[in-house]
């Protein structure tokens, strides 16, 4: 950086969910204001993870009302979800990216590369999202899924044509929904699955769950409560469960109650304008959207689940 006579100042933050506050972001703006950075000519460059790109970009959107921002999402869960939209968010009062704002970055760098640098359950953590669309839109996804679940972990998404298609499809599918969309205008999004009941889950049991390991539960809950409605026969349920299992993905946790689970129902609502709007799967590859799921259906799925997933697939 030197020869190129660009000056630099590397602020470090720290990683994990519980560091997505207000100090953390004000920490980072007064780090902008000592390095005196201008409000077009200067950039934040933003290297990690979610967290990491969150807090950067909600701090970026804030300073003199925006400064350009770039993205270099260095885990599978940010180069496939959190780092290729337009969202920064922080957690507030218990509850997970309740402030936060619109701010399209300048530019995302995507090197899959930094994924040889995580941990298996980093990798995991990113695969769930990639399930995610599988379930509701890409059955072809899903496919490359069961195909590839023996190795992907250990390979790391590369190496194989497989990998590449799985990496490919995971963009741009989620790309197809966000960019229609980019503001949330509409607020029945694909996008949400395996999102309703996780933000509660995740933020209770914190530092114990990462993001994908919460939506992975939710998931999980939600193929029951679509087998519950007659949405998905017991077939495809099976089939779609015994993903979990290929990939090591959570699918039980003893937070699974049905007062915690409507509770959190109730706050999603609000974030959904006081409907629930809960994408539930329609088969594989297919969602539709549901308002009306009762304490009692969420009980009712919750012992179907326990009864499905042996206890070993139960994170705690």
């Amino acid at each position: 950086m030197e020869d190129l006579k660009f000056e630099v100042e590397i602020h470090i933050i720290s990683a994990g969910e519980q560091n997505k506050s207000v100090s953390e972001v004000l920490r980072l703006i007064d780090a902008m204001d000592d390095f005196k950075i201008s409000r077009r000519s200067d950039a934040i460059i933003a290297f990690g993870g979610g967290v990491v790109l969150d807090i950067v970009g909600l701090a970026a959107n804030l300073f003199r009302r925006g400064v350009p921002s770039i993205r270099v999402p260095t885990t599978l869960m940010a180069q496939i979800d959190a780092g290729i939209g337009v969202k920064t968010g922080i957690n507030y009062s218990n509850k997970k990216n309740h402030l936060g704002t619109y701010y399209a970055p300048s530019s995302v760098i995507i090197d899959r590369t930094f994924l040889r640098s995580l941990s298996d359950r980093e990798i995991r953590n990113g695969l769930a999202e990639i399930l995610k669309i599988a379930l509701v839109k890409d059955a072809a996804l899903f496919a490359l899924l069961q195909k590839t679940a023996d190795r992907i972990v250990d390979h790391r998404l590369q190496g194989a044509a497989d990998f590449d298609e799985i990496f490919d499809r995971s963009i741009r599918g989620m790309l197809e929904e966000l960019n229609p969309n980019l503001w949330e205008y509409h607020l029945e999004r694909v996008v949400d699955y395996g999102h309703t009941f996780s933000p509660a889950i995740e933020m209770a049991a914190l530092p114990s769950l990462l993001h994908g390991e919460a939506v992975a539960i939710d998931m999980a809950l939600s193929l029951s409560l679509a087998f519950g409605r007659d949405l998905m026969n017991f077939e495809e349920m099976k089939g779609a469960l015994a993903i979990f299992s290929a990939l090591d993905l959570p699918a039980f946790h003893p937070l699974l109650q049905s007062k915690f689970l409507f509770d959190a129902l109730e706050d999603t609502a609000l974030h959904r304008g006081n409907l629930q709007r809960t994408p539930l799967t329609a088969g594989i590859g297919k969602c539709v959207f549901v308002n009306d799921i009762t304490e009692g259906e969420l009980q009712a799925a919750v012992s179907r689940l326990r009864l499905l997933f042996p206890t070993e697939q139960a994170c705690a």
